[in-house]
């Protein structure tokens, strides 16, 4: 993959991240949800939905050759707020501070930092000026 699809899958792995666990600030709180919980309160198809957002997220990080730990991580994490989830209520309690995206978000971040810096400080730098104000 050229570096051009590298940042443009890599924004796009930001955006659907942060609309999923930190899209919708809670006002008064400073504490962001995002669709991720308001999803899961749909019974049963809610919590497979936001499973299905958060398999789409791991699968575009693959294409960055994470290792296999991380993405063990990754799984982790999503398998995680899949399971405690399904419990009605306290499951979307629990994905709304949990933010497993956000999380792996996180870790493949942390892996291009390491591997290719470049590609994270210029998607950094373009993703910045695509928010500002």
């Amino acid at each position: 993959m050229d570096a051009a699809k590298r940042l443009a899958t890599l924004n796009r792995i930001r955006k659907l991240s942060r609309l999923m666990d930190t899209s919708i600030r809670i006002p008064l709180t400073g504490f962001h949800i995002g669709l991720d919980p308001i999803i899961g309160l749909v019974p049963g198809a809610g919590d497979l939905i936001s499973t299905g957002f958060s398999a789409y997220i791991i699968f575009l990080a693959t294409q960055f050759g994470i290792p296999h730990r991380d993405l063990a991580k990754m799984i982790f994490n999503v398998g995680l707020e899949t399971v405690l989830g399904t419990v009605p209520f306290v499951g979307d309690l629990f994905d709304a501070f949990y933010k497993s995206n956000i999380r792996n978000l996180a870790i493949l971040e942390q892996h291009l930092t390491a591997v290719e810096p470049e590609l994270k400080e210029v998607s950094d730098q373009l993703y910045s000026r695509q928010y500002q104000v």
